[in-house]
């Protein structure tokens, strides 16, 4: 990543001073698609108004599919760290609550696999999550689906990521790949045409010449207020919001009575942990007058006290606190023209469940390899058209998600009871089971044309005979035909396209003869027969 100072300069036509993609945002989501794009050729340009990581508290853990793309990048031993890291400080917050603490309503835990709700704190060896704040038990949780087995081992990892710490590791990922980033540098706006957009950058702190850029492309991963969605004139239909949320880290007094983890009560809900000082508090009293204030340790104090009923509770300094709402929204289309959208840009919700962070990692990833060959002429246009097509569903899968909890957590009498029923189911092994594979991300395909039950899945991480697995071949972002049977005409079938063959055997697959594997890891093509049938059109697609 190079962090470049900018300078006034006027847009010209000179193809060396023409970007291929411009993308507006460096969180997660800007920086990850970065490094895609960078993988599949294409010169891009990152560009954030913020002069270093946000530090505000946000996500704090990655579903299935995020670390099985990030372990594909290579990422997952980073990421191990860092939730080591967390563990322990969630482990030190544990022994400082054991024998404290009361429990409230329904629903215990904390979101990232702790809590009984009596004060008493277990931090599982596996996390299973939780729904509307109701904890699932992990050990009521049947893993016999193969797609578990088939993830690899970022299914094992667990990852409990503070959304700063992945912010950091994937900086350091787009730097390593010689990714263009600029910061303190905002997009002031832009024009698209047939050919491409210009535009108009300015320093975050205000003063000096507005710069003209250059670009094929430009994507939004500038959040859920995005100025690349809203200057293109996306249409952004959806459903109002109905309250008014907080999440931060605080310093706290008289909060032994607090209960751990996730707590409904007759006003709300809050939660408790799994750090020193973090708080979260749900009212459902209407949006906030303004959610973009400053949040005040005395509007935290008041809302937390009445959620609580815990008077004496405190809030002194406050050192991360935002707002948020189940405002839900979703663009149709993912693209209009040169501009497209990934991340908050594209879908909003309320944060429950961590789908958020996800949703946006997978648009990345999704995303990324696509249009880098569209814009560096390897691919027509029309592959762009797939993006919409594969993540719009997903998105609109995780708005109901989200409003499926909101409903539940209300606390009026008839939200209440359809709590308890819903409680009820999640307390077997099938409710368990079901909410987790929907929580997890492990159900996520796409619809593509094969009649074999691979095609369309997130690919299995074979181990192979030669001693790698599957993901250690995807680091590079290159689509990947495996040979599994050494068969020449399916090899020969390959010829000319860009990708990397591997002949090789799979022991544990002996029906699988060959694997098609798109560079973010989907199966496009799967045969158990030799000759390579269908594989032509595969490659076409």
């Amino acid at each position: 990543m190079t962090t470049t100072a900018m300078t006034a300069v006027t847009a010209t036509t000179d193809e060396r001073d023409v970007y291929d993609v411009i993308v507006a945002g460096a969180g997660p989501v800007g920086l990850f698609l970065g490094g895609e794009l960078r993988l599949g050729g294409a010169r891009v340009l990152v560009v954030e108004r913020l002069a270093e990581v946000d530090e505000t508290i946000k996500a704090g853990s990655i579903n299935v599919p995020s670390a099985v793309a990030l372990y594909r990048r290579g990422l997952l031993p980073e990421l191990t760290a860092v939730w080591e890291a967390a563990r322990e400080r969630m482990q030190a917050f544990a022994r400082t609550r054991s024998g404290t603490g009361t429990r409230s309503g329904t629903g215990t835990g904390t979101g990232t696999g702790t809590g009984t709700g009596t004060g008493m704190i277990r931090i599982p060896p596996k996390f299973a999550g939780h729904f509307a704040g109701m904890m699932l038990d992990p050990d009521l949780f049947d893993a016999s689906d193969p797609a578990w087995a088939d993830a690899g081992p970022a299914a094992e990892a667990g990852l409990g990521v503070p959304q700063a710490e992945l912010e950091r590791v994937l900086a350091r990922h787009a730097d390593r790949l010689g990714v263009e980033v600029r910061r303190g540098v905002e997009l002031a706006g832009f024009e698209a045409d047939d050919a491409g957009v210009t535009v108009r950058l300015v320093a975050a702190e205000g003063g000096g010449e507005a710069e003209e850029v250059r670009a094929r492309w430009l994507v939004g991963c500038d959040g859920g207020r995005s100025t690349v969605r809203k200057t293109a004139g996306f249409d952004f239909p959806g459903t109002e919001p109905e309250i008014t949320g907080y999440q931060a880290l605080v310093e706290l007094t008289g909060a032994e009575r607090l209960g751990t983890g996730w707590n409904t009560t007759d006003t709300g809900t809050y939660a408790h942990g799994p750090f020193p000082g973090r708080i979260l508090v749900v009212e459902f009293d209407g949006p906030p007058a303004d959610r973009w204030a400053p949040v005040t340790a005395g509007e935290l104090q008041a809302a937390l006290r009445r959620v609580s009923g815990v008077p004496e509770v405190t809030v002194g300094a406050v050192r991360t606190a935002t707002r948020f709402t189940d405002n839900a929204r979703q663009v149709p289309d993912y693209r209009k023209g040169r501009v497209l959208l990934a991340g908050d840009a594209a879908h909003v919700h309320s944060p429950f469940g961590g789908q958020g962070l996800n949703l946006g990692l997978g648009d990345a990833m999704n995303l990324g390899w696509k249009l880098a060959a569209v814009a560096t002429g390897r691919a027509p246009e029309s592959l762009l058209d797939s993006y919409t097509a594969e993540r719009h569903p997903i998105g609109a899968w995780v708005l109901d998600w989200t409003r499926a909890q909101i409903a539940v957590m209300r606390p009026d009498r008839h939200a209440r009871a359809l709590r308890r029923v819903v409680d009820d189911l999640a307390r077997t092994t099938a409710g368990t089971t079901y909410l987790v594979e929907r929580i997890s991300g492990i159900w996520q395909r796409y619809d593509l044309p094969g009649d074999h039950p691979l095609t369309g899945a997130s690919a299995p991480d074979l181990a192979l005979s030669d001693g790698t697995r599957l993901g250690d071949h995807l680091h590079t972002g290159q689509a990947l035909l495996l040979d599994l049977a050494d068969d020449p005409a399916l090899r020969s079938q390959a010829e000319g396209h860009p990708l990397t063959v591997l002949t090789v055997t799979c022991p544990d697959r002996p029906a699988l003869k060959g694997l098609l594997v798109r560079p973010d890891g989907f199966v496009a093509w799967a045969a158990g027969t030799e000759g390579g049938a269908g594989l032509k059109a595969a490659l076409g697609h």
